[in-house]
Formats: C-alpha cells, sequence, structure tokens
C-alpha cells in the first residue's frame, strides 16, 4: 500500500505565505514525477505544479513566480512554498506522485486527501 498525505494548508491574509508538505509512504520502490494540483470551490482541480526525480519543475501560469515546488532529502517528501498569495488561490490542495511500489506491478499514480487552503482579501 501508497499512502501519500499532505499538510500545512489553512487561513492566511492576502499576501502571505504557506508551506505545504507531502510525505508518501509504504512499500515504495521509487517515486517519479510529483505534483501539486487544487480543487476550489466549484470548479474541476487543476494542475499546479510538478517535479521529477532528477529535480526539473514545471508550474501553471497561474502561479509561476509565486510558488516553489521542491522535493525533500527524503526523495518521498515533497513540499510547495506558496508566497504573494491571492484570494484565487483559495482551494484544496493535492499531492500526487507516479510511483513505483513492491505492492502492484508497474508504476502509478496515487493522491493525497488533500489541504485546504483559503486566502483572505
Amino acid at each position: 500500500q501508497v499512502q501519500l498525505v499532505e499538510s500545512g494548508g489553512g487561513l492566511v491574509q492576502a499576501g502571505g505565505s504557506l508551506r505545504l508538505s507531502c510525505a508518501a509512504s509504504g512499500t515504495i520502490i521509487s517515486i517519479n514525477a510529483m505534483g501539486w494540483y487544487r480543487q476550489a470551490p466549484g470548479k474541476q482541480r487543476e494542475w499546479v505544479a510538478s517535479i521529477t526525480s532528477g529535480g526539473s519543475t514545471n508550474y501553471a501560469d497561474s502561479v509561476k513566480g509565486r510558488f516553489t515546488i521542491s522535493r525533500g532529502n527524503a526523495k518521498n517528501t515533497m513540499y510547495l512554498q506558496m508566497n504573494s498569495l491571492k484570494p484565487e488561490d483559495t482551494a484544496v490542495y493535492y499531492c500526487n506522485g507516479f510511483v513505483v511500489a513492491y505492492s502492484s506491478p508497474g508504476a502509478k499514480t496515487y493522491w493525497g486527501q488533500g489541504t485546504p487552503v483559503t486566502v483572505s482579501s
């Protein structure tokens, strides 16, 4: 079994910062790409940022220059540093990982349960 758990969400004023964390656990052999997505009320889930096992990063235009994705020294962890937050960043943030696990053949995508972020104006 593989689990991804997000933490670090909360309430912040516009212009403030938050740091989200994602920790993967279980019978993991390796994690290839990891990413952050978000879903605002009444909207579809959208991609925010991603990072490969080699450290290459990509960002949605809406967060470029404000958010930074990184992976921890323990490769099963990932972070999203969010600066200059705007009310439109309000959403539930989900992490995902493309994981190779002992428990199943091949690589599969796993999702966390989400952590809410609310940015007040």
